[in-house]
């Protein structure tokens, strides 16, 4: 019985042993990945040939896929080469976000000018300083996020590189005479802030706007000639026996002007304090420049450089309207100011505003409004100085673009934040702006599908 048992068991066992498949044998070859071999990835030559990507879409976050890696997406033209080829950062694991493309050094201008254009791209430049004023170089996407409504937005594009300036320049000639000598003295050294790349117009402003030339070449003759027709005499100030009143004259009995040759007004006699009413039309010049600067082309940087004292009184144009229209064209406005204003102390107290009275100085609020930067000399060294230094700034700024998910045109005004995620830095932006139908037009030539 025991040796019976004993067989069935075993041939129970063999049962079992052959009721479980032999597992497979290497295999000596991989079939089907043809040049692909193992570790390598897929980004051989002839996949990459296969699905080639094109130039001008590559610079949009709806060109290159989020599961692209960068080391798959081609130069814009010419054999492969890292060096050509703009880098594709801010991907975080798993997000399926588009890349940010950060152009090689030199190549942003092309950038700015090939991506598609349209409402919802937003451009945004900004400028970086220590807590010493001087400027912060090499930032890098991961250091810079931008909101708009107080939502984060995804960078699709980021670049440090210099860009062409279309300026206009807006002088004052309302001030008073010893401060538009200092000005006047310091012109001479203004053309030398700009580069063959940039355009200027000139401006100036009396009792209206003129225009002193259209756009011409930074380093053309003909801008050496309109900023010398740009200077300006002055205003005289007002002093004791300017108006009436007992100063204005000596043949005054009895509060009566006994000698008519002698009033200070023709045909009255007694005594008078009728002070003219200045006219500081900075609004309008503003307006008038902005207006002109529209025009240009959107890939260059649109600037109004005001050189003032910042007064304001008598304009016909609001400077909310003028404001208004600043951040719809994507213009900002820096300046030199000037004058009493640029002391110490007392150009603090100008920016005070008390009702029925004359604004002392605007430029700031134009400044903030549209991330435009205001620096206040009195001398004419240092005038001379802050030529070339607001116009290096204004062309050497940073620049992000993203792509805005709020209604292409619904006329509302969006505000921005730009946030630089290193501690005791000052960022220099916009602080909003308003959509314009006017960008839906391409930078340049180059098509786009």
């Amino acid at each position: 019985m025991a040796l019976i048992l004993l067989g069935v068991l075993a041939g129970s066992q063999t049962v079992a042993q052959q009721a479980i498949p032999d597992a497979p044998r290497p295999q000596p070859a991989l079939p089907g990945l043809k040049s692909v071999t193992p570790g390598g990835g897929t980004t051989s030559t002839s996949a990459t040939e296969s699905t080639p990507l094109e130039t001008t879409p590559a610079l949009t976050p709806a060109a290159v896929p989020a599961t692209t890696p960068a080391s798959a997406v081609p130069p814009s033209a010419g054999p492969a080469s890292t060096s050509d080829q703009p880098a594709l950062t801010g991907i975080p694991p798993g997000s399926d976000q588009a890349p940010t493309v950060q152009p090689t050094a030199g190549s942003g201008v092309d950038a700015i000018k090939t991506i598609k254009v349209n409402v919802n791209a937003i451009e945004v430049p900004f400028t970086v300083k220590d807590s010493k004023g001087r400027l912060v170089p090499g930032l890098m996407p991961r250091d810079v996020q931008v909101y708009e409504n107080g939502v984060m937005q995804h960078i699709s594009l980021f670049t440090g590189d210099a860009f062409p300036l279309s300026v206009a320049i807006v002088i004052d000639q309302t001030m008073p005479r010893d401060g538009m000598q200092r000005v006047n003295d310091a012109l001479g050294s203004l053309q030398d802030a700009f580069t063959k790349y940039d355009e200027v117009t000139i401006f100036t402003y009396n009792k209206s706007p003129k225009v002193q030339t259209i756009f011409t070449g930074a380093q053309s003759a003909r801008l050496t000639q309109a900023i010398e027709q740009s200077k300006g005499e002055g205003r005289d100030s007002l002093l004791a026996g300017s108006l009436g009143g007992p100063m204005a004259s000596t043949t005054v009995i009895n509060d009566q002007n006994v000698d008519y040759n002698t009033a200070p007004v023709h045909g009255q006699t007694g005594m008078q304090l009728n002070p003219p009413r200045e006219v500081h039309p900075l609004n309008d010049a503003i307006l008038e420049a902005a207006k002109v600067l529209s025009t240009r082309p959107v890939e260059r940087r649109r600037v109004i450089y005001v050189i003032s004292d910042g007064k304001e009184y008598g304009s016909q144009a609001k400077a909310s309207q003028v404001v208004k229209y600043l951040q719809t064209n994507g213009i900002e406005v820096d300046g030199t100011l000037v004058g009493e204003s640029a002391l110490w102390g007392l150009g603090t107290l100008d920016r005070m505003h008390l009702p029925l009275m004359m604004r002392d100085n605007v430029l700031p609020a134009y400044a903030n409004a549209t991330g435009g930067n205001l620096d206040s000399e009195f001398r004419t060294a240092a005038i001379e100085k802050s030529f070339g230094k607001i116009a290096s700034e204004a062309r050497y700024r940073y620049t992000l673009v993203y792509y805005s998910k709020e209604p292409a045109l619904d006329e509302k005004y969006r505000k921005l934040e730009v946030k630089v995620m290193r501690p005791d830095l000052t960022v220099l932006a916009k602080p909003g702006y308003w959509p314009a139908a006017t960008e839906i037009r391409p930078r340049s030539t180059v098509a786009t599908q």
